[in-house]
């Protein structure tokens, strides 16, 4: 039976979703310019930062929005883990910019340049899946393409660490690169996070 409300729904969550998952592409798009050439471009962490920084704004909008609303299209609890979880996953592409500039790498490994794909490639299919949620279609298996590509992400860190430890004999470049390419691994792990709630709310409300 559908449910009825004398007081509509509030049906820009979905919008604000989408606004800070196409933000998120954004931040994930310029780390994978930034580590496109020999050496990192050093400059693109900066732009990252101001895309974490509208990402945290526009989070921050639909909490407040959260709290102003009677009614809401989804479960309170889950709009806020979504817009929480949405920001975390630029929380990590940020923390990987940054530590990247601080840590004034020179060359880029080639396992950074896959993982920072992988990333791009989990943002865009959690995007698409934040588009379908409001219809309730396809969501399902764009989540099931998000988990695959977490899996693969897993697979290539560990490929990464072991060509690092066989490559690499200077202790200090090691525990650099196995920070970067933890936080890299992180950011998929974030998408997963998100396409587990995702599933979990068409469950709850199909």
């Amino acid at each position: 039976m559908a449910r009825f409300s004398l007081i509509p729904r509030d049906e820009r969550f979905f919008e604000e979703f989408i606004a800070l998952s196409e933000q998120i592409r954004t931040g994930a798009r310029t780390l994978k310019q930034m580590l496109a050439g020999d050496a990192p471009d050093m400059a693109k962490a900066e732009e990252i930062k101001e895309v974490e920084h509208a990402c945290d704004r526009t989070t921050r909008a639909i909490i407040d929005r959260l709290n102003r609303t009677f009614v809401t299209p989804l479960d309170r609890e889950d709009i806020h883990a979504l817009a929480s979880e949405l920001d975390d996953i630029m929380d990590a592409i940020d923390a990987a910019a940054a530590v990247i500039r601080l840590y004034k790498i020179t060359v880029v490994r080639q396992g950074a340049r896959r993982l920072t794909e992988i990333i791009v490639d989990s943002v865009d299919r959690l995007t698409a899946a934040l588009v379908a949620l409001e219809k309730r279609k396809g969501v399902l298996e764009l989540a099931a393409q998000i988990k695959q590509l977490e899996h693969e992400a897993d697979r290539c860190h560990q490929d990464a660490i072991v060509e690092l430890f066989d490559q690499e004999r200077d202790p200090i470049v090691v525990m650099k690169w196995k920070e970067i390419f933890d936080l890299l691994e992180s950011a998929t792990d974030r998408c997963e996070d998100v396409a587990n709630l995702i599933e979990g709310v068409i469950v709850k409300n199909g």
